[in-house]
C-alpha cells in the first residue's frame, strides 16, 4: 500500500543513516575541494606563472641578487618577446638566467665606443646605471632568425649573448613581471 509522503518520517530516516555515512560524505566533499584547489595551483604554477630567484649581480640596478620574482609564462604563448623586456630563459648548465632582450631576429646589434646601436640607430638605455662602470668592447652581430640577443643591465658583470651567443626563442621561460620579495621592494619589473 502506498502511504502518503510524511516529511517527518523522511527526516527520521535520514538521521538513521548514521554518523559514519555523514562523515564519509563530508570527507569526500573536502577531498574534492582540496583536489580542485591543488589542480588550480598546478595549472597556475606550470602554465601561467612561476617564481624565480635572482642569482648574481648581472641585472643591477634593475634587479638585485636574492630578489624573488614572478615570471609570466603564458605571455609568450600569444606573442613573441620584445626588445627591452626582461626575460628568463633556460641556459647552459641546467640553470635559468634572467636578462634583458636587446635584439630580435634579424636585428643588427652594434656597440661602438661603448654605445649600443640597433639597426644603425643609437639606443638610449635608461635602465643602465653608469656608476657601475660598464664598458663594452666594440662588436657587431646580426641576430639569427628564431633567436634573441640578450644582455644583463650590469654590462661589466654579466655573462650574456656577448659570451654565449644569441639564445633560441624557444628557450625563453617567460617575462619577469613582479618583484615580490623582499616585501619592502615589491614592484613591477620594467
Amino acid at each position: 500500500m502506498n502511504q502518503p509522503y510524511d516529511p517527518a518520517q523522511q527526516t527520521e530516516e535520514n538521521e538513521d543513516w548514521g554518523s559514519d555515512d555523514r562523515l564519509g560524505r563530508e570527507l569526500w566533499e573536502w577531498l574534492k575541494a582540496i583536489l580542485f584547489a591543488v589542480g588550480i595551483a598546478l595549472v597556475i604554477r606550470l602554465v601561467l606563472f612561476t617564481p624565480i630567484v635572482v642569482d648574481g649581480e648581472s641585472m643591477l640596478p634593475s634587479l638585485k641578487d636574492g630578489e624573488r620574482l614572478i615570471v609570466n609564462k603564458a605571455i609568450y604563448l600569444i606573442k613573441e618577446p620584445e626588445r627591452g623586456e626582461i626575460v628568463v630563459f633556460h641556459a647552459a648548465q641546467g640553470k635559468d638566467w634572467i636578462k634583458r632582450v636587446i635584439g630580435e631576429p634579424g636585428d643588427m646589434i652594434e656597440v661602438n665606443n661603448g654605445q649600443l646601436y640597433i639597426n644603425g640607430e643609437r639606443v638610449e638605455e635608461p635602465y643602465l646605471d653608469e656608476s657601475y662602470g660598464y664598458i663594452m668592447d666594440d662588436f657587431r652581430v646580426e641576430v639569427p632568425q628564431h633567436q634573441l640577443f640578450v644582455m644583463g643591465d650590469n654590462r661589466a658583470n654579466s655573462r650574456d649573448s656577448r659570451n654565449i651567443g644569441a639564445i633560441p626563442i624557444e628557450s625563453v621561460v617567460g617575462r619577469a613581471e613582479l618583484v615580490f620579495w623582499p616585501i619592502g621592494d615589491i614592484r613591477l619589473v620594467d
